[in-house]
């Protein structure tokens, strides 16, 4: 599939009358040019996923979507082809994509950023060709610093992939299973046919009984 891009972008008007531009999906030289916050550090520091992020834009099907303050990267979310370790690479077209990365920086957090990337993702009109996948585990999410328990932090992401269209699928996956606050979450696209979504539901289950 030839992976088509259309970029968009919207002005945010966060908490205290603050503006930004949530925009993508960005070129390399755009996220080169741009300054990265301080607070995005929940994968790496700063500096290496400032630079990881320009590494993926330079992957055909990537996507990159962000959420800018001035010309400074404060939330980002990032799309691209499962990795090779996981189930989820088994699927046998090239119609799947996974948000393998939403991040807003601890200083911009209550400006709502997160949903409005999410939008922004799906606003391209390619995205109704393909299975956009997201999987969540708990011991990823930054209970110590939001306070929040592990099902108050669950219900918020939950309601943050909503925005975006993502909904609740089950697995057999043995990682998801492993603990009751891990999920898969999902959009089957408007025009994804029902040959892809058998396959999905395949790769979704080992143990067929379950479907």
């Amino acid at each position: 599939m030839k992976h088509k891009k259309t970029f968009h972008s919207i002005e945010h008007t966060g908490r205290d009358g603050r503006r930004f531009t949530i925009a993508g999906p960005l070129s390399t030289e755009a996220i080169e040019s741009a300054a990265f916050d301080e607070g995005l550090k929940a994968f790496r520091t700063p500096d290496k996923q400032h630079e990881a992020l320009i590494n993926v834009s330079k992957l055909e099907e990537s996507r990159i979507i962000a959420a800018m303050e001035d010309n400074t990267i404060v939330g980002y979310a990032v799309y691209l082809y499962p990795d090779e370790v996981e189930r989820w690479s088994q699927y046998s077209f090239d119609n799947l994509i996974e948000l393998g990365a939403i991040e807003v920086s601890r200083d911009y957090r209550g400006h709502s950023l997160a949903k409005e990337i999410l939008k922004v993702s799906m606003m391209d009109e390619s995205v109704e060709d393909y299975i956009i996948i997201t999987t969540e585990y708990y011991w990823h999410w930054d209970l110590r610093n939001t306070g929040l328990s592990i099902w108050e932090y669950r219900d918020i992401m939950e309601k943050v992939m909503n925005s975006g269209g993502l909904i609740w699928y089950a697995t057999d996956d043995p990682e998801i299973s492993s603990h009751p606050a891990n999920c898969l979450m999902a959009r089957i696209g408007s025009r994804v046919s029902n040959e892809s979504v058998h396959e999905f539901d395949r790769v979704r289950f080992r143990n067929r009984y379950m479907i």
